[in-house]
Formats: C-alpha cells, sequence, structure tokens
C-alpha cells in the first residue's frame, strides 16, 4: 500500500511512524484531526495556499494546530496545481479535508480522482453539515451544528439562554477525533484489503453521536427537557459551579452518597440537618445552604481543604492556571516545545508513545524537501519554476 514510508521527517515516534498523511489546509477540526496524526507519529504534510488569507492566524510559528507538520505551497489555480495534490496523495495513506462539498471535485482533487490514482487511499473529508443533505452546501460553524445536532440546547442554567461550550463540543469533540477514529478505522481496512474509502465525518453526526447516554436517559423518562433540571446539567446542587469568596469558582461533582457525605462533612454540613440529597424539592435549599458556605472562603482554601479528598470537589483554573496545577505537572500534561507552554500529546501509548514534534511551519517552508522525499523531485524545478508551487525563501 502507498504512504507507509515516513520520508526523511523529524524523527518523531508513535504508532503511526511510517503513515503519510496529506492535509489540504483548512481551520479547525481539520487542522486539529491532522495535528493529532503528527502528534502519534504520522508524517504529516499540509497543502497551503499561496495567499493563505482569512486561514491565516497571525505567527504561524504560534499556531499550534500545526505543530509537528510539515508545508508545502501549492497553486490549485495553476494547471499544474491539481497534478502536484494528486502526486502527493497518490504517496499519502490519509487524506484530510475540510471544504464544502463539490470545492474538492471543482478543483479535480476529489475522492473520485485521488482514489483513481492510489485505491487504497483514505479520503477523510471534514464538514458541518456532511457531505449529503438539505444544509450539505450551506455555510455553518460549531454553534450551529451543535445547536441543529441536540447538543446546545442542555447546556445553561433553568430559565436562561444555552451557553455556549467553546468549540469543544462540535469543532473539536463531534468532528475532529470522529475524523480521526474513522480514517484510523479505514486505514485498518485499507492495510488488510487494499482498498481505500472516504470517511464523512459531519459535525453534526458527531455531536448527535455525543448526545447518545442522554437520548436513552430520555427515552427511558430520566432526564427532563428543560435545561438546569437533571443531574448532570446544573439542576443537582451537588454537581455545580459555586463561587468563593475572591471571585473564584469551586466545581461540585458529588454524585455518589459517599462522596456527598465527604462533601458535606468538608464543608462543615450536617446532613440530618439538610434536606435529603436526592429530595427534587429540596434541591433549592441546598443549593442556597452550598452557596452560602463556599462563599466564606477563598478558591484556594477550599482547594488545599478538598485535595486528596473523595468529596469531588476541585478548583475551577483558567487555561493558564491548568498548566500548573500540581496534578497535571506531575503528569506532564502540559510541555513547553519551541517557547510555547502547551498541551502534550493524548492518550498515552505505552510502548509507541507520540511526541509533539517540530515547531509549526511557515507556509511553504518544506516545499521542496517534501517534493523530493515523497518521490515527485524530478519535478520541483518546473513546478517552482512555472508557480504551481513555491518555496517560502529563508525557510529551511
Amino acid at each position: 500500500m502507498n504512504g507507509q514510508e515516513r520520508g526523511g521527517g523529524d524523527g518523531m515516534s508513535g504508532p503511526l511512524t511510517g503513515v503519510r498523511v496529506l492535509e489540504l489546509a483548512g481551520i479547525g477540526p481539520g487542522p486539529f484531526a491532522a495535528m493529532l496524526l503528527a502528534d502519534l507519529g504520522a508524517d504529516v504534510v499540509r497543502v497551503d495556499r499561496p495567499e493563505p488569507g482569512a486561514l491565516s492566524a497571525g505567527d504561524p510559528s504560534r499556531d499550534l494546530l500545526n505543530r509537528g507538520k510539515r508545508s508545502v505551497v501549492v497553486d490549485l489555480k495553476h494547471p499544474d496545481g491539481t497534478e502536484v495534490v494528486l502526486g502527493l496523495a497518490e504517496r499519502a495513506a490519509i487524506l484530510i479535508e475540510g471544504w464544502r462539498p463539490g470545492v474538492a471535485e471543482r478543483l479535480g482533487i476529489g475522492p473520485q480522482a485521488a482514489l483513481e490514482r492510489s485505491p487504497g487511499l483514505v479520503y477523510g473529508r471534514m464538514t458541518g453539515w456532511g457531505q449529503q443533505g438539505p444544509l450539505a452546501r450551506v455555510a455553518g460553524h460549531d454553534i450551529g451544528y451543535i445547536a441543529v445536532a441536540g447538543g446546545l440546547h442542555p447546556i445553561g442554567r433553568a430559565g436562561g439562554p444555552p451557553q455556549i461550550p467553546l468549540n469543544l463540543v462540535g469543532d473539536f469533540g463531534g468532528g475532529a477525533l470522529y475524523l480521526v477514529a474513522g480514517c484510523l478505522a479505514a486505514l485498518h481496512v485499507a492495510r488488510t484489503t487494499g482498498r481505500g474509502q472516504v470517511v464523512d465525518a459531519a459535525i453534526v453526526d458527531g455531536t448527535a453521536h455525543l448526545t447518545t447516554m442522554f437520548s436513552g436517559l430520555l427515552a427511558g423518562g430520566a432526564w427532563q427537557p428543560e435545561r438546569g433540571r437533571n443531574l448532570l446539567d446544573g439542576g443537582a446542587p451537588f454537581y455545580d459551579v459555586y463561587a468563593t469568596a475572591d471571585g473564584g469558582h469551586m466545581a461540585v461533582g458529588a454524585l455518589e452518597p459517599q462522596f456527598y457525605a465527604e462533601m458535606l462533612r468538608l464543608l462543615g454540613l450536617a446532613e440530618a440537618d439538610l434536606p435529603a440529597q436526592h429530595d427534587v424539592a429540596g434541591w433549592p435549599v441546598l443549593r442556597a445552604r452550598f452557596a452560602e458556605v463556599f462563599a466564606t472562603r477563598t478558591r484556594d482554601e477550599w482547594a488545599k481543604l478538598f485535595e486528596g479528598t473523595d468529596a469531588c470537589v476541585a478548583p475551577v483554573l483558567s487555561l493558564a492556571e491548568a498548566q500548573h496545577h500540581p496534578h497535571l505537572v506531575a503528569r506532564a500534561t502540559f510541555e513547553e516545545h519551541f517557547g510555547v507552554r502547551q498541551p502534550a500529546v493524548a492518550p498515552r501509548l505505552s510502548r509507541t508513545p507520540g511526541v509533539v514534534g517540530g515547531r509549526p511551519p511557515v507556509p511553504g517552508a518544506d516545499t521542496e524537501t517534501v517534493l523530493t522525499e515523497w518521490g515527485l523531485g524530478t519535478q520541483v524545478r518546473r513546478w517552482l519554476s512555472n508557480g504551481a508551487v513555491s518555496q517560502t525563501q529563508g525557510a529551511h
């Protein structure tokens, strides 16, 4: 099968070492999926545009979604641009594309053209609405996808509007992670049969899939459709967030009775003086009492008191603070690479762990090197001279 030689990359190790991935530059979930594959050892080459436009995010060396990748610049409007991409795809195991349905086909680099050249290719397609359906060609963003898929409505306070969970639920959870799972499953099939296939990863599908447990609870009558009235949506006072004396917050997740009892003990509350834990009518009383007690100390004072206990209570940390939490420091959950503190590779494999690769490349930094390593060296001079591809001046 094509695409199993890593080439002269950056010396990364990992379970996907030797797997070549071609990423057609996009934004959000596609780049994140390709980054995860790079973290796990794949040789990821990103095809950037001559004028990145809206895809540019300022200093490319700080665009962590491109860490561990290499970049070639290809002009897809040039007559030879299509041949460059198809030549790279022919030598890749996985291709990732995140454009609106029909765009890749119009450029001559859609699944049919790519699979004709490389029958064993896994062609991963990342979209919000999917490749088919009434909304397939309509513009959208994370918030709209998760809204339609049922993932936004349950998040928020009772009586209030839905709350935006960043773009973690849609782009990265329901999108990128499902694309990676699909591509790896298809890669397994391709390695055993020699036949590739198209992976249609739609954020609406992935988000809906993430709600499977709640769909079951709803069907069984154990989930109220109104926001803020259930165990896991802030309805239960023992699964909620409380303000502290200094304006910080503590996250409470004391669901099980033994954990709930431990939380009450550390709060200095007697269970006999309070409504029963699962007495829904008494929840307002519990919430008010918990809020009153948490407001008597600072976040860090409460964090010290609860640390190491089974009360299931934790401080709410900012992105910057999380990098220095003792537990995460001990696990090396965050690492510093090329001068930037960032999340380490996840998940962790005992025998073939992944590693954070090189710094995010300047677009076009690796054009000549990649084309040569991937077996297209005889045409590099011509493509550079006629403008089909370009090499960033001064780049490695």
